[in-house]
């Protein structure tokens, strides 16, 4: 016997190729794409998985500090001015940016690059 279906086969599924809360999916990281507003304009959000990040290693604008290769994290950047402007960010940070201050402090031996 098969298990009981709590609702009918379909009905609230999302269509395939589509994420269940709407987001595009990138296809190329394996995460999805949506659209968020910080202070004061839109940003398009997507999430890379620790596989998709392998080989590079990035900084993160919200820590300074370096996100290592193969960990999954936030790619950002403002919808008007495109790709150009992406930031990767660890999804902590990005998930913080509202609560951070805007000066970085570091530690006294950080690199300052």
């Amino acid at each position: 016997m098969s298990p009981r279906r709590n609702r009918p086969k379909g009905a609230g599924d999302p269509r395939p190729g589509q994420a269940a809360d709407g987001a595009e999916p990138s296809g190329r990281y394996g995460g999805f794409q949506r659209a968020e507003s910080w202070q004061g304009e839109e940003w398009s959000v997507r999430h890379v998985a620790g596989a998709g990040a392998a080989g590079k290693t990035y900084r993160c604008p919200g820590c300074d500090q370096e996100i290592p290769s193969g960990l999954a994290h936030v790619v950002a950047w403002p919808e008007h001015s495109g790709v150009d402007e992406r930031r990767h960010w660890h999804t902590a940070c990005w998930n913080a940016k509202d609560r951070r201050t805007t000066r970085v402090r570091r530690s006294r031996n950080a690199p300052r690059y």
